[in-house]
């Protein structure tokens, strides 16, 4: 499939929710291998809206985000923007767009700037949970960063942008103007975790440098 024009051309910037969302994909460090995060965000808010996390770099790991965020947030005319992988310009992927109406929009080849802001989400996944722990297991890794995007990052992480808000409560503060869709007040996902020959009995992530030291960081982008 063709790549999709560049709808943002550099220009984050919303004045309500499911106007645009940004979208990318990292890697996770275990010891047993790696695994891929996807991640959908909504740009008004700072929201992690949607996210899969797989053991593969297939399609199906930035379809799964995808249907997350429609799911949660309904969206009409919403436009996605991601860089040019294969996995965004995948004929599957298209098709998913179109029949949920969303304008797919996609940066130059080779440019981080194009998707800064995804890019600027994942340094801080880096610095706040990457580097601060280690994973024996991909099943230990996806519980992590289940904590850090759902209990963490879009409930108690504070955003300069957002008036030091996080952006669960900047949504609930705005949502007599800007109503988000009937699943956001609550997530209502499930965790899925991949069965894998790494899955030893499960165990808790460490804690240092956990929740009580992150609640002193600070967004200053």
């Amino acid at each position: 499939r063709r790549p999709a024009p560049d709808l943002v051309q550099r220009d984050f910037s919303a004045t309500g929710p499911n106007q645009l969302w940004v979208a990318d994909i990292t890697y996770v460090p275990t010891w047993a291998g790696f695994v891929y995060l996807a991640v959908v965000l909504d740009v008004w808010s700072r929201r992690i809206v949607g996210w899969s996390m797989k053991p593969t770099l297939h399609t199906e790991v930035v379809l799964e985000a995808l249907e997350m965020a429609i799911q949660q947030r309904r969206p009409d005319g919403v436009i996605h923007h991601s860089d040019q992988g294969c996995q965004y310009t995948s004929i599957a992927f298209g098709n998913r767009c179109e029949e949920a109406g969303i304008r797919p929009s996609m940066g130059s080849v080779g440019d981080c700037y194009d998707n800064a802001l995804a890019e600027s989400f994942f340094a801080t996944l880096e610095v706040e949970l990457l580097l601060r722990e280690v994973f024996r297991t991909r099943r230990q890794a996806h519980l992590a960063v289940f904590e850090f995007l759902e209990a963490w990052y879009n409930r108690r992480r504070r955003h300069q942008s957002l008036g030091y808000l996080s952006p669960a409560p900047f949504e609930a503060e705005h949502a007599h103007q800007h109503p988000v869709g009937t699943l956001d007040q609550r997530f209502r996902g499930t965790v899925r975790l991949e069965s894998s020959p790494d899955s030893s009995p499960l165990q808790t992530p460490g804690t240092e440098g956990g929740t009580e030291s992150r609640s002193l960081s600070t967004e200053v982008g």
